[in-house]
């Protein structure tokens, strides 16, 4: 992966965020406050688009810390996405997969602070 698609991904990563963050505040937010599931989706836009902006900050940085972006991109999908998918459909045996996300965006700080660069 070069930086230019990492780049290009994590604004789209970026976006998603704050798309979701939007939909859950006017269209969903029924259904979210009768699962009472509101403060989960907040939950999960706000890392959402926290990590989508640190993944477009190491999107900059040369050489690109890859390790790292890929973790958080897939502790967001992880993380985010099944507290998206529970606030939603209320199913609380996807709160067990939730850490794993969390491992995730974990280790993909560690990577930034810790990780060798690699060249691109």
């Amino acid at each position: 992966m070069n930086s230019q698609t990492a780049l290009r991904i994590s604004a789209i990563v970026g976006f998603l965020a704050v798309a979701l963050g939007a939909f859950g505040a006017h269209g969903l937010h029924d259904l979210l406050e009768k699962n009472a599931r509101l403060g989960t989706w907040e939950t999960a836009v706000l890392y959402h688009l926290t990590h989508a902006v640190v993944m477009l900050l190491i999107a900059t940085l040369r050489p690109l810390r890859t390790c790292a972006w890929w973790l958080m991109l897939t502790g967001i999908a992880i993380f985010s996405g099944t507290l998206y998918v529970l606030a939603i459909t209320n199913m609380k045996w996807l709160g067990a997969i939730t850490p794993v996300g969390g491992v995730c965006l974990l280790l993909g700080w560690l990577a930034l602070a810790f990780g060798k660069a690699r060249t691109e």
